[in-house]
Protein backbone atom coordinates (compact mmCIF):
# COMPACT_ATOMS: atom_id res chain seq x y z
CA UNK A 1 0.00 0.00 0.00
CA UNK A 2 1.55 3.33 -1.33
CA UNK A 3 -0.48 5.56 1.19
CA UNK A 4 -1.50 5.91 5.02
CA UNK A 5 -4.60 4.92 6.21
CA UNK A 6 -5.17 8.56 7.17
CA UNK A 7 -4.32 9.95 3.73
CA UNK A 8 -6.22 12.71 2.69
CA UNK A 9 -8.14 12.39 0.04
CA UNK A 10 -10.55 15.45 -1.10
CA UNK A 11 -10.68 18.22 -3.50
CA UNK A 12 -9.73 21.78 -3.64
CA UNK A 13 -11.94 24.94 -4.54
CA UNK A 14 -11.75 29.18 -3.63
CA UNK A 15 -13.75 31.76 -2.22
CA UNK A 16 -13.46 33.98 -5.51
CA UNK A 17 -13.54 31.11 -8.01
CA UNK A 18 -16.39 29.29 -6.76
CA UNK A 19 -18.44 30.72 -3.43
CA UNK A 20 -20.30 33.85 -5.04
CA UNK A 21 -22.81 35.22 -2.62
CA UNK A 22 -21.52 38.70 -3.43
CA UNK A 23 -22.33 41.41 -1.21
CA UNK A 24 -24.52 38.63 0.51
CA UNK A 25 -24.71 38.35 3.91
CA UNK A 26 -22.48 41.57 5.07
CA UNK A 27 -20.14 40.86 2.62
CA UNK A 28 -17.37 43.63 1.73
CA UNK A 29 -15.90 44.26 -1.59
CA UNK A 30 -12.79 42.43 -2.26
CA UNK A 31 -10.33 43.24 -5.26
CA UNK A 32 -11.33 39.99 -7.75
CA UNK A 33 -14.63 41.36 -7.50
CA UNK A 34 -13.61 44.46 -9.50
CA UNK A 35 -12.05 42.10 -12.40
CA UNK A 36 -13.49 40.77 -15.07
CA UNK A 37 -14.26 37.60 -17.38
CA UNK A 38 -11.75 36.91 -20.37
CA UNK A 39 -10.61 33.76 -22.26
CA UNK A 40 -7.00 32.39 -23.05
CA UNK A 41 -7.44 34.78 -26.15
CA UNK A 42 -8.90 37.60 -24.00
CA UNK A 43 -7.03 38.75 -21.09
CA UNK A 44 -9.37 39.73 -17.72
CA UNK A 45 -9.24 42.98 -17.16
CA UNK A 46 -9.51 45.38 -13.76
CA UNK A 47 -12.04 48.19 -14.28
CA UNK A 48 -10.72 51.46 -11.81
CA UNK A 49 -12.10 54.82 -11.19
CA UNK A 50 -9.24 57.43 -11.22
CA UNK A 51 -9.53 60.61 -8.84
CA UNK A 52 -11.11 62.61 -11.66
CA UNK A 53 -14.41 60.18 -11.37
CA UNK A 54 -13.07 58.29 -14.82
CA UNK A 55 -13.55 54.22 -15.71
CA UNK A 56 -10.40 52.79 -16.68
CA UNK A 57 -9.51 49.35 -17.69
CA UNK A 58 -6.11 47.18 -17.04
CA UNK A 59 -4.86 44.51 -17.21
CA UNK A 60 -4.46 42.54 -14.26
CA UNK A 61 -0.52 42.79 -15.05
CA UNK A 62 -0.57 46.23 -15.21
CA UNK A 63 -0.29 49.06 -12.51
CA UNK A 64 -3.09 51.55 -11.13
CA UNK A 65 -2.31 55.02 -10.71
CA UNK A 66 -2.04 56.58 -7.53
CA UNK A 67 -5.86 57.33 -5.77
CA UNK A 68 -7.48 54.84 -8.29
CA UNK A 69 -10.16 52.99 -6.61
CA UNK A 70 -11.94 49.51 -7.71
CA UNK A 71 -15.21 49.82 -9.69
CA UNK A 72 -17.82 47.93 -10.10
CA UNK A 73 -19.28 48.32 -13.79
CA UNK A 74 -23.15 47.59 -13.64
CA UNK A 75 -22.62 46.95 -17.71
CA UNK A 76 -19.97 44.38 -17.07
CA UNK A 77 -20.31 40.50 -15.81
CA UNK A 78 -17.85 39.90 -12.97
CA UNK A 79 -17.62 35.75 -12.63
CA UNK A 80 -17.15 36.08 -8.80
CA UNK A 81 -20.02 37.61 -8.00
CA UNK A 82 -21.81 34.02 -9.00
CA UNK A 83 -19.00 31.61 -9.39
CA UNK A 84 -20.19 28.45 -9.06
CA UNK A 85 -22.69 29.46 -5.93
CA UNK A 86 -21.57 27.57 -3.01
CA UNK A 87 -23.00 30.33 -0.79
CA UNK A 88 -26.06 28.67 -1.75
CA UNK A 89 -25.15 25.44 -2.91
CA UNK A 90 -22.96 24.16 0.22
CA UNK A 91 -25.35 21.43 1.70
CA UNK A 92 -25.72 19.98 -1.91
CA UNK A 93 -22.29 20.02 -2.76
CA UNK A 94 -20.60 19.13 0.70
CA UNK A 95 -23.30 15.57 0.37
CA UNK A 96 -21.83 15.27 -3.64
CA UNK A 97 -18.46 15.46 -1.67
CA UNK A 98 -19.36 12.64 0.75
CA UNK A 99 -20.37 10.35 -1.84
CA UNK A 100 -17.31 10.37 -3.40
CA UNK A 101 -15.55 9.60 -0.58
CA UNK A 102 -13.60 12.97 0.35
CA UNK A 103 -11.55 12.83 3.97
CA UNK A 104 -11.05 16.50 3.76
CA UNK A 105 -12.11 19.46 1.68
CA UNK A 106 -10.11 22.53 0.72
CA UNK A 107 -11.53 26.47 0.90
CA UNK A 108 -10.74 29.23 1.55
CA UNK A 109 -12.31 32.10 3.16
CA UNK A 110 -13.25 35.19 1.92
CA UNK A 111 -11.78 38.11 4.01
CA UNK A 112 -14.10 40.31 2.97
CA UNK A 113 -16.98 38.00 4.48
CA UNK A 114 -15.55 38.05 7.38
CA UNK A 115 -14.06 41.49 7.64
CA UNK A 116 -16.19 43.02 5.17
CA UNK A 117 -13.16 46.64 4.88
CA UNK A 118 -10.14 43.83 6.35
CA UNK A 119 -10.04 46.05 9.14
CA UNK A 120 -11.28 45.12 12.85
CA UNK A 121 -15.05 45.16 11.64
CA UNK A 122 -16.18 41.51 12.11
CA UNK A 123 -18.95 40.42 10.52
CA UNK A 124 -20.96 38.05 12.85
CA UNK A 125 -23.05 36.82 9.50
CA UNK A 126 -19.97 35.72 7.61
CA UNK A 127 -18.32 33.77 10.34
CA UNK A 128 -22.09 31.69 10.74
CA UNK A 129 -21.87 31.20 7.17
CA UNK A 130 -18.45 28.91 7.92
CA UNK A 131 -19.48 27.66 10.59
CA UNK A 132 -22.36 25.91 9.01
CA UNK A 133 -20.01 24.80 6.27
CA UNK A 134 -17.44 23.52 9.10
CA UNK A 135 -20.40 22.00 10.53
CA UNK A 136 -21.60 20.58 7.42
CA UNK A 137 -18.46 19.08 6.43
CA UNK A 138 -17.97 17.91 9.92
CA UNK A 139 -21.22 15.94 9.67
CA UNK A 140 -20.01 13.73 6.70
CA UNK A 141 -16.75 13.31 8.75
CA UNK A 142 -14.65 15.46 6.10
CA UNK A 143 -11.70 17.84 7.40
CA UNK A 144 -11.67 21.09 6.66
CA UNK A 145 -8.57 22.52 5.00
CA UNK A 146 -8.83 26.13 4.76
CA UNK A 147 -6.38 28.73 2.59
CA UNK A 148 -6.83 32.28 4.75
CA UNK A 149 -6.19 33.86 1.91
CA UNK A 150 -6.49 32.56 -2.00
CA UNK A 151 -5.45 35.36 -4.48
CA UNK A 152 -7.70 38.74 -3.12
CA UNK A 153 -7.81 41.41 -0.23
CA UNK A 154 -10.58 43.45 0.83
CA UNK A 155 -10.88 46.29 -1.62
CA UNK A 156 -10.71 48.85 1.06
CA UNK A 157 -7.55 47.69 1.93
CA UNK A 158 -6.24 48.13 -1.35
CA UNK A 159 -8.07 51.18 -2.14
CA UNK A 160 -7.03 53.47 1.03
CA UNK A 161 -3.52 51.73 2.13
CA UNK A 162 -2.12 50.22 -1.12
CA UNK A 163 -3.04 46.58 0.06
CA UNK A 164 0.15 44.60 1.15
CA UNK A 165 2.51 47.43 0.23
CA UNK A 166 1.49 49.00 3.45
CA UNK A 167 3.04 47.26 7.07
CA UNK A 168 -0.73 48.12 8.53
CA UNK A 169 -2.46 45.25 6.22
CA UNK A 170 -0.14 42.86 8.37
CA UNK A 171 -1.62 43.66 11.55
CA UNK A 172 -5.04 43.67 9.86
CA UNK A 173 -4.20 39.91 8.49
CA UNK A 174 -3.36 38.53 11.95
CA UNK A 175 -6.33 39.98 13.25
CA UNK A 176 -8.35 38.34 10.74
CA UNK A 177 -6.12 35.09 11.44
CA UNK A 178 -6.66 35.39 15.33
CA UNK A 179 -10.46 35.57 14.34
CA UNK A 180 -10.87 32.70 12.62
CA UNK A 181 -8.37 30.84 14.95
CA UNK A 182 -10.32 30.99 17.98
CA UNK A 183 -14.19 30.71 16.04
CA UNK A 184 -12.75 27.54 14.20
CA UNK A 185 -10.18 26.12 16.66
CA UNK A 186 -12.13 23.16 17.11
CA UNK A 187 -13.35 22.53 13.80
CA UNK A 188 -10.19 23.18 11.61
CA UNK A 189 -7.28 21.69 11.93
CA UNK A 190 -5.06 21.91 8.88
CA UNK A 191 -4.57 25.41 7.65
CA UNK A 192 -2.68 27.34 5.00
CA UNK A 193 -2.02 30.91 5.02
CA UNK A 194 -1.40 32.28 1.30
CA UNK A 195 -2.68 30.57 -1.61
CA UNK A 196 0.32 30.41 -4.64
CA UNK A 197 2.09 32.89 -2.71
CA UNK A 198 4.81 32.43 -5.23
CA UNK A 199 2.30 33.96 -8.21
CA UNK A 200 0.83 36.98 -5.73
CA UNK A 201 1.37 40.51 -7.55
CA UNK A 202 -0.87 43.45 -8.89
CA UNK A 203 -3.70 45.39 -7.32
CA UNK A 204 -6.33 42.38 -7.82
CA UNK A 205 -4.28 39.92 -6.11
CA UNK A 206 -2.43 41.89 -2.90
CA UNK A 207 -3.41 45.25 -3.20
CA UNK A 208 -0.73 47.30 -4.43
CA UNK A 209 -0.78 50.05 -7.17
CA UNK A 210 2.57 50.14 -8.62
CA UNK A 211 3.65 46.22 -9.78
CA UNK A 212 7.64 46.61 -10.04
CA UNK A 213 9.85 44.52 -8.44
CA UNK A 214 10.28 47.09 -5.26
CA UNK A 215 6.74 47.18 -4.57
CA UNK A 216 6.24 43.75 -5.32
CA UNK A 217 9.26 42.23 -3.22
CA UNK A 218 8.45 45.16 -0.22
CA UNK A 219 4.46 43.69 -0.22
CA UNK A 220 6.11 40.11 -0.12
CA UNK A 221 8.18 40.57 2.92
CA UNK A 222 5.23 42.17 4.79
CA UNK A 223 3.31 38.48 3.79
CA UNK A 224 5.99 36.44 4.96
CA UNK A 225 6.04 38.54 8.26
CA UNK A 226 1.90 37.82 8.23
CA UNK A 227 2.29 34.37 7.71
CA UNK A 228 4.88 33.89 10.43
CA UNK A 229 2.84 35.61 13.01
CA UNK A 230 -0.20 33.79 11.81
CA UNK A 231 1.71 30.56 12.67
CA UNK A 232 3.01 31.54 16.31
CA UNK A 233 -0.07 32.84 16.97
CA UNK A 234 -2.43 29.64 15.78
CA UNK A 235 0.06 27.55 17.53
CA UNK A 236 -0.49 29.29 20.88
CA UNK A 237 -4.08 29.02 19.97
CA UNK A 238 -4.45 25.60 19.69
CA UNK A 239 -1.37 23.28 19.29
CA UNK A 240 -2.78 20.64 18.01
CA UNK A 241 -3.31 23.03 14.54
CA UNK A 242 -1.23 22.02 11.26
CA UNK A 243 0.07 25.13 9.46
CA UNK A 244 1.45 25.07 6.21
CA UNK A 245 2.37 27.25 3.50
CA UNK A 246 0.84 26.99 -0.04
CA UNK A 247 3.43 27.70 -3.24
CA UNK A 248 2.50 27.07 -7.19
CA UNK A 249 5.69 24.05 -8.25
CA UNK A 250 6.35 24.54 -11.67
CA UNK A 251 9.69 22.40 -12.12
CA UNK A 252 11.72 23.42 -14.68
CA UNK A 253 14.29 21.39 -16.42
CA UNK A 254 17.09 22.46 -19.01
CA UNK A 255 16.12 22.66 -22.69
CA UNK A 256 19.40 21.12 -23.49
CA UNK A 257 22.78 19.90 -21.67
CA UNK A 258 24.06 23.32 -22.52
CA UNK A 259 25.67 24.10 -18.97
CA UNK A 260 24.19 27.60 -19.83
CA UNK A 261 20.76 25.94 -19.76
CA UNK A 262 21.46 23.76 -16.81
CA UNK A 263 22.22 26.99 -15.05
CA UNK A 264 19.18 28.72 -16.33
CA UNK A 265 16.95 26.48 -14.92
CA UNK A 266 18.34 26.64 -11.72
CA UNK A 267 17.63 30.08 -11.50
CA UNK A 268 14.22 29.30 -12.66
CA UNK A 269 13.34 26.59 -9.72
CA UNK A 270 15.59 29.07 -7.29
CA UNK A 271 12.62 31.84 -8.18
CA UNK A 272 9.71 29.70 -6.58
CA UNK A 273 11.85 27.87 -4.06
CA UNK A 274 12.58 31.20 -2.42
CA UNK A 275 9.34 31.84 -1.20
CA UNK A 276 9.60 28.20 0.27
CA UNK A 277 12.99 28.43 1.62
CA UNK A 278 11.57 31.73 3.97
CA UNK A 279 8.73 29.46 4.51
CA UNK A 280 10.61 26.81 5.67
CA UNK A 281 14.04 27.41 6.45
CA UNK A 282 12.90 30.56 8.03
CA UNK A 283 16.00 33.33 6.36
CA UNK A 284 16.10 35.14 3.13
CA UNK A 285 18.42 32.57 0.84
CA UNK A 286 22.03 34.15 0.27
CA UNK A 287 21.22 34.43 -3.85
CA UNK A 288 17.82 36.45 -3.29
CA UNK A 289 19.89 38.77 -1.17
CA UNK A 290 22.70 38.85 -3.97
CA UNK A 291 19.52 39.73 -6.78
CA UNK A 292 18.06 42.20 -4.42
CA UNK A 293 21.67 44.28 -4.43
CA UNK A 294 21.84 44.14 -8.33
CA UNK A 295 18.30 45.00 -8.87
CA UNK A 296 18.71 47.77 -6.26
CA UNK A 297 15.89 46.42 -4.24
CA UNK A 298 15.55 47.57 -0.80
CA UNK A 299 13.68 45.74 1.37
CA UNK A 300 12.27 47.59 4.66
CA UNK A 301 12.14 46.03 7.78
CA UNK A 302 10.91 46.58 11.20
CA UNK A 303 13.19 45.16 14.08
CA UNK A 304 12.64 41.82 14.71
CA UNK A 305 11.01 41.15 11.64
CA UNK A 306 14.12 38.37 10.82
CA UNK A 307 13.49 36.78 14.22
CA UNK A 308 9.86 36.19 13.79
CA UNK A 309 10.08 34.67 10.33
CA UNK A 310 12.67 32.04 12.05
CA UNK A 311 10.05 31.24 14.73
CA UNK A 312 7.15 31.81 12.05
CA UNK A 313 8.06 28.97 9.84
CA UNK A 314 5.47 26.42 8.47
CA UNK A 315 4.32 22.79 9.55
CA UNK A 316 3.97 21.43 5.54
CA UNK A 317 4.34 22.65 2.63
CA UNK A 318 1.04 22.71 0.33
CA UNK A 319 1.73 22.93 -3.75
CA UNK A 320 -0.27 23.13 -6.73
CA UNK A 321 1.23 21.08 -9.51
CA UNK A 322 -0.48 21.60 -13.50
CA UNK A 323 2.49 21.08 -15.67
CA UNK A 324 6.40 21.34 -15.91
CA UNK A 325 8.77 24.33 -18.05
CA UNK A 326 11.79 24.32 -19.52
CA UNK A 327 14.51 26.90 -19.06
CA UNK A 328 16.88 28.28 -21.91
CA UNK A 329 20.13 30.70 -21.96
CA UNK A 330 18.00 32.30 -24.93
CA UNK A 331 14.63 32.16 -23.96
CA UNK A 332 14.10 34.42 -27.42
CA UNK A 333 14.65 31.48 -29.57
CA UNK A 334 12.20 28.92 -27.52
CA UNK A 335 8.32 28.69 -27.92
CA UNK A 336 5.89 29.83 -25.46
CA UNK A 337 2.78 27.88 -24.48
CA UNK A 338 0.30 28.77 -22.40
CA UNK A 339 -0.65 31.87 -20.69
CA UNK A 340 -2.92 31.76 -17.41
CA UNK A 341 -0.87 32.74 -13.97
CA UNK A 342 2.73 31.69 -16.60
CA UNK A 343 3.44 31.32 -19.92
CA UNK A 344 5.55 28.01 -20.12
CA UNK A 345 8.18 27.05 -22.64
CA UNK A 346 6.96 24.53 -25.23
CA UNK A 347 8.97 21.18 -24.14
CA UNK A 348 8.91 18.62 -27.40
CA UNK A 349 8.47 15.88 -25.05
CA UNK A 350 5.31 16.70 -24.10
CA UNK A 351 1.92 16.79 -24.87
CA UNK A 352 -0.18 20.24 -24.05
CA UNK A 353 -3.85 20.95 -23.19
CA UNK A 354 -6.26 22.84 -25.07
CA UNK A 355 -5.00 25.71 -23.08
CA UNK A 356 -1.01 25.00 -23.76
CA UNK A 357 -0.50 23.41 -20.15
CA UNK A 358 2.11 20.83 -20.88
CA UNK A 359 0.68 17.44 -19.40
CA UNK A 360 3.78 15.92 -17.22
CA UNK A 361 2.53 13.19 -14.91
CA UNK A 362 6.69 12.20 -14.33
CA UNK A 363 7.03 16.00 -13.11
CA UNK A 364 4.72 15.51 -10.27
CA UNK A 365 7.10 12.67 -9.18
CA UNK A 366 10.48 14.66 -9.90
CA UNK A 367 8.50 17.82 -8.05
CA UNK A 368 7.66 15.66 -5.24
CA UNK A 369 11.60 14.43 -4.97
CA UNK A 370 12.90 18.11 -4.80
CA UNK A 371 10.76 19.27 -2.22
CA UNK A 372 10.65 16.10 -0.10
CA UNK A 373 14.63 16.22 -0.52
CA UNK A 374 15.29 19.42 -0.11
CA UNK A 375 13.11 20.56 3.01
CA UNK A 376 12.20 17.19 4.90
CA UNK A 377 8.99 18.80 6.04
CA UNK A 378 5.16 16.78 4.82
CA UNK A 379 4.00 17.75 1.71
CA UNK A 380 0.41 18.07 0.65
CA UNK A 381 -0.47 18.24 -2.79
CA UNK A 382 -3.76 21.06 -3.01
CA UNK A 383 -4.10 21.43 -6.71
CA UNK A 384 -3.82 19.34 -9.58
CA UNK A 385 -5.89 18.94 -12.32
CA UNK A 386 -7.07 18.72 -16.11
CA UNK A 387 -9.08 22.07 -17.50
CA UNK A 388 -10.91 20.78 -20.57
CA UNK A 389 -14.24 21.51 -22.34
CA UNK A 390 -16.49 19.17 -21.48
CA UNK A 391 -19.45 18.03 -23.80
CA UNK A 392 -22.97 16.94 -22.37
CA UNK A 393 -24.76 14.36 -23.98
CA UNK A 394 -28.30 14.27 -24.75
CA UNK A 395 -29.14 11.66 -22.14
CA UNK A 396 -26.75 14.12 -19.18
CA UNK A 397 -23.51 12.79 -19.03
CA UNK A 398 -20.53 13.74 -19.40
CA UNK A 399 -17.86 10.95 -20.62
CA UNK A 400 -14.34 12.75 -19.65
CA UNK A 401 -11.79 10.49 -20.47
CA UNK A 402 -9.69 12.21 -20.77
CA UNK A 403 -9.10 14.30 -17.38
CA UNK A 404 -9.38 10.44 -15.70
CA UNK A 405 -6.77 9.53 -17.76
CA UNK A 406 -4.98 12.86 -16.81
CA UNK A 407 -5.43 11.91 -12.94
CA UNK A 408 -4.63 8.55 -13.21
CA UNK A 409 -0.89 8.54 -14.54
CA UNK A 410 -0.75 11.37 -11.83
CA UNK A 411 -1.48 9.64 -8.92
CA UNK A 412 0.79 6.75 -9.93
CA UNK A 413 3.46 9.30 -9.94
CA UNK A 414 2.85 10.42 -6.34
CA UNK A 415 2.40 6.79 -5.69
CA UNK A 416 5.68 6.04 -7.08
CA UNK A 417 6.89 8.96 -5.02
CA UNK A 418 5.73 7.12 -1.94
CA UNK A 419 6.35 3.91 -1.98
CA UNK A 420 9.72 4.18 -4.41
CA UNK A 421 11.47 7.65 -3.26
CA UNK A 422 10.20 8.12 0.45
CA UNK A 423 8.03 11.01 0.19
CA UNK A 424 6.28 12.27 3.12
CA UNK A 425 3.01 13.11 1.99
CA UNK A 426 -0.44 13.89 3.42
CA UNK A 427 -3.05 14.13 0.94
CA UNK A 428 -4.30 15.06 -2.70
CA UNK A 429 -7.10 17.67 -3.01
CA UNK A 430 -7.73 18.19 -7.31
CA UNK A 431 -8.31 21.22 -8.21
CA UNK A 432 -12.28 22.90 -8.64
CA UNK A 433 -13.33 18.93 -7.78
CA UNK A 434 -16.69 20.72 -8.90
CA UNK A 435 -16.84 23.51 -11.71
CA UNK A 436 -15.76 26.57 -10.97
CA UNK A 437 -14.15 30.06 -12.83
CA UNK A 438 -11.11 29.68 -13.97
CA UNK A 439 -9.09 32.09 -12.31
CA UNK A 440 -6.14 32.58 -15.18
CA UNK A 441 -8.95 33.25 -18.12
CA UNK A 442 -12.69 33.74 -16.23
CA UNK A 443 -13.93 30.89 -18.00
CA UNK A 444 -16.21 28.80 -17.43
CA UNK A 445 -15.81 26.51 -20.38
CA UNK A 446 -12.68 25.88 -19.01
CA UNK A 447 -13.68 23.19 -16.64
CA UNK A 448 -11.80 21.08 -14.09
CA UNK A 449 -14.61 19.63 -11.92
CA UNK A 450 -15.56 15.76 -11.62
CA UNK A 451 -19.28 17.47 -10.78
CA UNK A 452 -20.52 19.39 -13.75
CA UNK A 453 -21.91 22.88 -12.83
CA UNK A 454 -24.96 24.47 -15.42
CA UNK A 455 -23.31 27.72 -16.66
CA UNK A 456 -21.48 29.35 -18.71
CA UNK A 457 -18.99 32.21 -19.59
CA UNK A 458 -21.55 34.87 -19.41
CA UNK A 459 -22.84 33.98 -16.38
CA UNK A 460 -26.17 32.16 -18.19
CA UNK A 461 -27.36 28.98 -16.62
CA UNK A 462 -29.30 27.09 -14.33
CA UNK A 463 -26.59 26.12 -11.49
CA UNK A 464 -27.50 22.50 -11.59
CA UNK A 465 -24.82 20.11 -10.46
CA UNK A 466 -24.28 16.76 -12.59
CA UNK A 467 -22.10 13.77 -12.36
CA UNK A 468 -19.47 13.41 -14.78
CA UNK A 469 -17.68 9.90 -15.17
CA UNK A 470 -14.46 11.35 -13.63
CA UNK A 471 -16.79 11.22 -10.42
CA UNK A 472 -17.46 7.64 -10.38
CA UNK A 473 -13.83 7.35 -11.05
CA UNK A 474 -12.66 9.12 -8.41
CA UNK A 475 -14.84 7.57 -5.92
CA UNK A 476 -13.50 4.32 -6.66
CA UNK A 477 -9.98 5.87 -5.85
CA UNK A 478 -10.49 7.29 -3.04
CA UNK A 479 -12.34 3.83 -1.64
CA UNK A 480 -9.30 1.79 -2.60
CA UNK A 481 -7.10 4.55 -1.00
CA UNK A 482 -5.28 4.90 -4.27
CA UNK A 483 -4.96 1.30 -5.26
CA UNK A 484 -7.98 0.94 -8.00
CA UNK A 485 -6.82 3.29 -11.08
CA UNK A 486 -8.02 1.07 -13.98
Amino acid sequence: MAFSKDFLWGGATAANQYEGGYLSGGKGLATLDAITGGSKDNPRMITFKTEDGKIHEVTREEGLPKGATGYIDPDKYYPSHVATDFYHHYKEDIALFAEMGFKCFRLSLSWARICPKGTDEINEEGLAFYDAVFDELLKYGIEPVVTINHFDIPMYLADKLDGWNNRKTVDYFVFFCETVFKRYKDKVKYWMTFNEINFLRSWTQIGIHQNDNQHRYQAIHHLFVASAKAVILGHKINPAFKIGMMVAYIPSYPMTSNPEDVMAALEFNRGQEFFIDVQVKGTYPAHKLKWFERENITIKKEAGDDELIKEGTVDYIGFSYYMSTASSANPENVKYVGDNQQPAVKNPYLAESEWGWAVDPLGLRISLCNLYDRYQVPLFIVENGFGAVDVVKEDGSIEDDYRIDYFKKHIAAMKDAVELDGVDLMGYTPWGCIDLVSAGTGEMKKRYGFIYVDLDDHGKGSLARSRKKSFHWYKEVIASNGEKLA
